[in-house]
């Protein structure tokens, strides 16, 4: 053992001499018998973090919630812009905070990195603006001011159940606890949910025409 693994098993040679010396006692109250050892078993650590690739962790989301962007994607009832800038926003909030801190510059200078490197087709900044506003629109996430973002942390979150609530408390605060406001007015089994699956606000003009973006 090494370090905190070493005092631990200094903590559990006395604990188990004294057992030892307890149990003995009780056996004989004279303390002729002597327990010659102990043995102790040792469980899966509960606490145990998953295995993800990469240093960024990992966040929890909404199952349905993937489900229907998977979807909306076959659907082609969203286009790649507005799923590729999403993604890349939800990936990237800081822990227990919804918040995502990026200019929409960052956002397309992240979106571009491995199309820079193949020489590949390359997202707009205009692109990436258009796509935020049509994410606002959905409730997919929202604007916090000073180039932060605030990502619907019912469909995606970075962080513990407690962190969550908090989130939720403070969004709800600002929108004056309005059922029908951001970040509730998406879910399986709101009224805007219908809208949302017929064609998810695409318009009409553009319907026949091939996306790019």
């Amino acid at each position: 053992m090494a370090g905190n693994e070493a005092e631990f098993g200094d903590i559990l040679a006395v604990l188990g001499q004294q057992l030892g010396e307890k149990v003995a006692q009780a056996a004989d109250p004279g303390g002729r018998r002597r327990l010659k050892g102990v043995h102790f078993e040792y469980a899966a650590d509960p606490r145990s973090v998953h295995d993800m690739a990469g240093g960024a962790g990992y966040s929890l989301a909404s199952n349905w919630f993937t489900q229907l962007l998977a979807q909306l994607a076959v659907a082609n009832s969203i286009t790649k812009s507005q799923l590729c800038v999403f993604l890349f926003v939800a990936g990237g909030q800081v822990p227990g905070t919804g918040i995502a801190q990026y200019t929409q510059q960052e956002i397309t200078d992240g979106l571009n990195k491995v199309a820079a490197q193949k020489g590949g087709k390359m997202i707009t900044r205009s692109t990436v603006n258009r796509a935020v506003q049509a994410l606002c629109g959905y409730n997919w996430v929202e604007k916090a001011g000073n180039g932060r973002i605030q990502i619907n942390v019912r469909l995606w979150f970075h962080g513990n159940s407690t962190a969550q609530h908090d989130v939720l408390a403070e969004i709800a605060e600002r929108h004056e606890r309005s059922p029908e406001a951001f970040p509730y007015a998406v879910g399986p089994e709101d009224a805007h949910q219908e809208e949302l699956d017929l064609d998810f606000g695409v318009d009409e003009r553009i319907r026949g025409r091939k996306r790019t973006g």
